[in-house]
């Protein structure tokens, strides 16, 4: 089971009343219900690993170097010169640094690479695993990993982090009108306003999942823009053709990473808390009682889901 993290605690932040403080004033919303969130998957799935995939660069330079406007909205104004800091809620950014030291006092595994986003973690974990994988996300860029064969699903929170849509090859083609890999070329043609990523004029959803179902993937419909025989309307055409700078370099910027150079690190649930002092300490300093007890019940193995 991967989690990518970010987006979870985002959803958690949201999702949970702020009202939720530690002794001292401090909304702790996030932490509580990320950890919450936690004990319940490992409750309802039990899985035999999990991997809190990081951000450690959420806008890669290198991503940015082919499409300047990547997440270009989500940079925070008025920061020192340096990396690209995200623009976060003002009580979201001090709980993070919480979440990861729970994380890592539980001795749940905490994985990010510098200069590459949780989603390149992932699809690089997903690529390495020889079992079935389950990647927890609100995002849905990562539904290009999507793949029946190799029992690769996501878990999609619909409703805060309570109800999960078990997102697999049928629900996308229901939906999308597309297979996982085909969901990264529809998301480039379509473009997405979340990501800053143009796509091309002219074709939406519906339009980018026809053309898709008539010539394959990406190469095919741009085989077709150069067929003058191939059932293009001549609008279509030339907005492809004129696309075609952006379509060259957008799916390295699309597509998640499968070769990240990850550090070393144990997967495996653990059964008690790692650091059960520091555990201790976390849940008395901030006043995560109740959700500490909650995640140290969940991951005992004789817990039956």
């Amino acid at each position: 089971m991967l989690l990518d993290t970010a987006s979870l605690y985002f959803r958690a932040y949201f999702g949970v009343p702020d009202s939720v403080r530690a002794p001292d004033g401090t909304p702790v919303n996030a932490v509580r219900g990320l950890l919450d969130f936690i004990a319940r998957l490992v409750q309802d799935h039990r899985p035999d690993d999990l991997v809190a995939c990081m951000d450690a660069d959420w806008r890669p330079h290198w991503r940015v170097e082919l499409i300047p406007s990547y997440k270009a909205h989500r940079v925070a104004e008025e920061v020192p010169a340096g990396p690209d800091e995200e623009e976060v809620p003002d009580t979201l950014a001090p709980q993070v640094p919480i979440i990861e030291a729970a994380l890592d006092a539980f001795g749940i595994a905490r994985v990010g690479v510098a200069g590459y986003e949780a989603d390149d973690v992932i699809g690089t974990l997903t690529a390495r695993a020889a079992g079935p994988v389950d990647i927890v996300t609100g995002d849905r860029d990562l539904y290009q990993l999507v793949d029946d064969a190799r029992r690769r699903r996501v878990l999609y929170p619909l409703k805060g982090v309570g109800t999960l849509q078990v997102t697999d090859e049928a629900l996308l083609r229901e939906k999308y009108g597309v297979d996982g890999p085909g969901y990264a070329d529809l998301a480039l043609l379509r473009g997405d306003p979340s990501d800053g990523l143009p796509g091309v004029p002219g074709i939406g959803e519906k339009t980018a999942a026809k053309l898709l179902a008539t010539y394959g993937d990406l190469a095919g419909i741009m085989a077709a823009v150069a067929d003058p025989a191939s059932g293009l309307t001549p609008t279509q055409r030339r907005r492809l053709d004129e696309s075609r700078p952006y379509i060259e370099v957008a799916p390295k910027v699309v597509k998640v990473a499968s070769d990240v150079p990850l550090p070393p690190f144990d997967p495996a649930v653990p059964a008690v808390p790692a650091h059960p002092e520091v555990v201790e300490a976390l849940a008395r300093r901030w006043g995560l009682g109740g959700a500490v007890a909650r995640l140290t019940a969940a991951l005992r193995p004789d817990v039956l889901a």
